[in-house]
């Protein structure tokens, strides 16, 4: 299986890697996540590099530890100072190694939903992003029935509508037995409405593209019964029929670089107007920049890995 994506991956990104444009209308952005597993001091030296990038901003789509080690306010902080050493804007979606695995024994035996509004506390407090540059942000809190969702943001870069949700490895936390996932049902409601929202910007605004980011692979595994992705990917296969534009859909988890179209509709039919890009991470200290071109309608997304990239 892991061969098969692999070879999918390096196929689909010989047909989409940065092709010459003449078309001034672009920008770059760089993707990371499962970042820092290791040393903190090769998350640095990334940041560093992507720091010599002329990038638009930066985001995370999540696990700022491994899924191994303890989830102390001090390795949160510890990550948050590295953080505030991007020069641009840095916009961060939490992953599930950050909270609802923090039962574990070798997490520290913590209350997942108290490291859940610990992560929210100490990351998403402004309604803007962090890094040096701030980057004023749409909060989905901001709305009275979601005041609890200060992670889920939005914003435009030019013509492109981006957004944050908050899905996570773990199965989305819909684990029964854990008291913890309790939440899933608020958070799901949440995501899928701050889903649609994004779509219905997009549209009254005209957008040419809508790029979405979050930390769980959502397809690994063809999620059935049970499974903490079914219902999203269904209502997020209908926005996107319905959108009929490109979507640029970035994930996380599974740690292998992979650029391909999973979505399908209710019946079966490949969606190609969604690409989806998983970042590497774990022992892969690398980033993905992401160059968007909205005059090129049909292909507007064009990736290559930072590690592929002359450094200046």
């Amino acid at each position: 299986m892991l061969a098969s994506r692999i070879f999918n991956a390096l196929a689909l990104t010989s047909a989409l890697i940065f092709p010459v444009s003449g078309f001034a209308q672009s920008f770059t952005f760089a993707a990371i996540g499962d970042l820092p597993y290791g040393p903190h001091e090769e998350f640095a030296g990334l940041i560093h590099k992507l720091n010599g990038q002329p990038l638009a901003f930066t985001i995370h789509v999540g696990d700022i530890k491994s899924g191994s080690t303890v989830c102390s306010d001090e390795t949160f902080l510890s990550v948050r100072q590295l953080f505030d050493r991007f020069d641009r804007a840095l916009i961060y979606t939490p992953g599930d190694n950050e909270w609802t695995d923090c039962h574990r024994v070798s997490n520290g035996r913590y209350d997942p939903l108290e490291r859940l509004e610990k992560i929210r506390q100490l990351f998403f407090s402004p309604s803007e992003s962090l890094g040096k540059q701030r980057l004023p942000l749409q909060m989905q809190s901001s709305q009275k029935s979601f005041a609890s969702f200060v992670e889920n943001r939005r914003w435009s870069q030019g013509k492109v509508r981006f957004a944050t949700l908050h899905l996570v490895g773990s199965n989305n936390n819909l684990q029964p037995g854990l008291p913890s996932s309790s939440e899933f049902a608020a958070r799901e409601y949440a995501n899928i409405a701050w889903l649609k929202e994004t779509f219905a910007e997009a549209k009254a605004n005209r957008d040419e593209a809508v790029v979405l980011a979050m930390q769980a692979d959502t397809f690994f595994g063809e999620p059935r019964k049970g499974s903490g992705f079914v219902r999203w990917n269904a209502v997020l296969a209908e926005e996107v029929a319905a959108w009929e534009k490109p979507v640029l859909l970035i994930q996380g988890d599974t740690h292998q670089y992979l650029i391909d179209r999973p979505l399908k509709d209710a019946k079966g039919n490949p969606l190609s107007q969604l690409v989806r890009v998983v970042v590497p991470g774990e022992s892969q200290a690398d980033a993905v920049l992401i160059r968007i071109d909205t005059a090129d309608k049909a292909a507007p997304f064009h990736f290559k890995l930072l590690r592929d990239e002359k450094q200046p």
